[in-house]
């Protein structure tokens, strides 16, 4: 007979559950896959993550706080963050696909987990507003402005790789040189 183990099962459910939902979005994905990937039973998912919205909510949530610990904002390092987190979204891609899975099937309407993901942003904004206090990084833009910005230029190459080949080119060289023109256009952005 098997040695039931929750946490394992739960865990591979959490892994199948990151692969569906950034291979195929919110509405796309389909908890009998997930199962089936995980080798769970079906009601299992329900019983330690609710419903398939709820599971996407976790699922990304997790993924983001993974993130934010793994490369903190950091203005007194912009060249160094900048290459931490393209590094890192290259390395975890399903994270962008999964908040851009979100953008789609939320829009501009308020999510599921709204309040944790304000906090969630919140400490970086203070990191941000911390650095244009200290005079290290520019106080010509606001705090989370200055932050949606440079995120949009470290992640966009991640979320849209075939504009990156075709415009870029696809060679490690291409790939180095658009990363250094990154760095470039976020330091300048920064710039004080």
């Amino acid at each position: 007979m098997a040695v039931r183990d929750p946490e394992a099962t739960k865990a591979r459910i959490f892994d199948a559950a990151v692969t569906e939902f950034a291979r195929y979005g919110i509405a796309g994905a389909r908890i009998d896959r997930i199962a089936t990937e995980a080798k769970a039973n079906k009601q299992l998912i329900y019983v330690y993550y609710g419903n398939k919205a709820e599971l996407f909510t976790q699922v990304l949530s997790r993924r983001m706080v993974e993130l934010a610990a793994a490369v903190p904002v950091d203005p007194d390092d912009i060249d160094g963050w900048m290459d931490r987190l393209m590094d890192y979204h290259a390395a975890h891609p399903e994270l962008l696909r999964l908040l851009y899975w979100e953008g789609i099937e939320y829009g501009t309407g308020e999510l599921p987990d709204e309040t944790a993901r304000r906090e969630h942003y919140a400490h970086k904004v203070t990191a941000m507003r911390d650095g244009q206090e200290r005079g290290v990084i520019t106080d010509a833009i606001p705090p989370a402005d200055l932050l949606i910005l440079l995120l949009a230029l470290a992640n966009w190459m991640t979320v849209v790789p075939q504009m990156s080949r075709i415009l870029a080119g696809s060679e490690d060289t291409d790939r180095d040189r658009l990363r250094a023109s990154i760095r470039e256009a976020a330091r300048r952005l920064a710039a004080k």
